[in-house]
């Protein structure tokens, strides 16, 4: 199967050089719609569904495969091949950011430049390293999820989203939780929050942008300086916004943060 059908690869824009675009966990490619516009005119668009998610093939879903990251990343380079795509911009929001880190690694020549909204390469505190979480915390995320995947997508939703003065987007967040297959979710947390990828930060080169949320319980501030610290060629940037979907809550200032960047306002 190819990777355009199995993603759900959906291309658009006036421009030659790809911008990519990949959401985060119990999300879809729907979560950019507040963004990728402010580019069409200048960008290929290119949007994706993760396997599990959105209107992906699910029926491509494999726990081999999808046991680690590094499954979700071969899938993002099959997209690149089979796109032919070049010089990508690769925007990636949450532990997609640290797939676009992967991703790079493994075929620098492929991406000229990485926005990582809201990275972490651990989620886990440990070892002087300030991820956001204890190992209890995540133990109890995991029983929570294996017991009652619903209720769990119905109380944490609006925690990772914030801005409780607007709940609606937190329940847009919750919906999108629950729309995805409770299974596949279970072993996409797994993989998420028992990743750490501390290591690979080391070997990219790739200018890269990180854009951090000024409160942001699933990737506090520490871990956002701790990526810029350690990725080379790295711009940290503090924004305005709360929660860690700023895709979401603050798509105007995400828009001219990435905008700002490529323009070398931020650098």
């Amino acid at each position: 199967m190819s990777a355009i059908k199995r993603n759900n690869v959906r291309v658009s824009g006036k421009g030659n050089q790809p911008i990519m675009f990949a959401h985060g966990y119990g999300c879809d490619q729907n979560m950019w719609r507040f963004i990728y516009p402010a580019f069409e005119d200048n960008y290929k668009i290119v949007l994706f569904d993760h396997v599990g998610a959105g209107n992906s093939d699910e029926t491509a879903y494999s726990t081999a495969k999808y046991n680690s990251l590094d499954g979700y990343v071969s899938d993002i380079l099959e997209i690149c091949t089979e796109l032919g795509l070049q010089d990508v911009i690769f925007v990636g929001h949450s532990v997609s950011a640290i797939m676009g880190v992967l991703a790079a690694g493994r075929e620098p020549e492929r991406f000229q430049n990485l926005i990582l909204i809201g990275p972490s390469p651990r989620y886990i505190n440990g070892d002087g390293y300030i991820g956001g979480f204890n190992p209890e915390d995540i133990e109890g995320l995991m029983e929570a999820l294996d017991s009652n995947y619903l209720g769990w997508s119905a109380n944490m939703a609006p925690v990772i989203m914030g801005n409780p003065d607007r709940p609606e987007l937190g329940e847009e967040l919750t919906n999108s939780f629950c729309r995805t297959n409770p299974e596949i979710a279970k072993q996409f947390a797994r993989v998420t929050f028992l990743s750490d990828n501390r290591k690979d930060l080391a070997v990219v080169e790739t200018p890269s942008l990180i854009l951090q949320c000024s409160e942001d319980v699933i990737a506090p501030r520490e871990v956002g300086e701790y990526v810029c610290r350690n990725l080379k060629n790295s711009t940290f940037y503090l924004m305005k916004a709360t929660g860690h979907c700023p895709n979401l809550s603050a798509p105007e200032e995400t828009i001219q943060a990435i905008e700002d960047y490529l323009a070398g306002v931020l650098l």
